[in-house]
């Protein structure tokens, strides 16, 4: 139904910048509206690995991701369930040169509620907001590949 992206060049290289996306531990950083995992298979960030995470008080809730594909320094790509919406969410890590990596973040997603009016609530409302979190993140998450780089 929607399809909410956004794109930052970091200071990392591919494998790094794939590596800390996948780090659960620095979640907290950058994940806009993360609280904490619930639970979090032993084979993450492996093909098929499942993660179940809680937002803060005002955020999404309970999400399930389910990783589809999982390619370290070129693509992470997870099934998305919320209570809200459900969706593919794919983040691409593609070389600048050997020291910046360009992460594309991309979430194609269906509302689980709605009505006759969901595709205009979806087009003024809720595609907005999903883009604008997922701008937070990226915001968040090049500050985070700048201290790493600085490591």
């Amino acid at each position: 139904m929607g399809v909410a992206r956004e794109a930052v060049t970091v200071r990392l290289p591919a494998d790094r910048a794939f590596d800390l996306w996948t780090d659960l531990s620095r979640w907290a950083t950058f994940i806009d509206g993360f609280a904490h995992v619930e639970r979090a298979d032993g084979s993450w960030p492996g093909e098929g690995a499942k993660l179940v995470w809680r937002s803060g008080p005002a955020g999404r809730g309970v999400v399930t991701e389910r990783v589809v594909a999982s390619e370290p320094g070129e693509r992470f790509v997870t099934q998305v369930f919320e209570e809200r919406l459900r969706g593919a969410q794919a983040v691409l890590f593609e070389p600048v040169d050997v020291e910046s990596t360009r992460v594309d973040m991309e979430l194609d997603y269906s509302l689980t509620h709605g009505g006759p009016l969901s595709g205009i609530t979806d087009l003024l409302f809720i595609r907005r907001a999903q883009t604008d979190a997922i701008r937070r993140t990226l915001r968040r998450f090049a500050t985070e590949a700048a201290e790493e780089a600085r490591l």
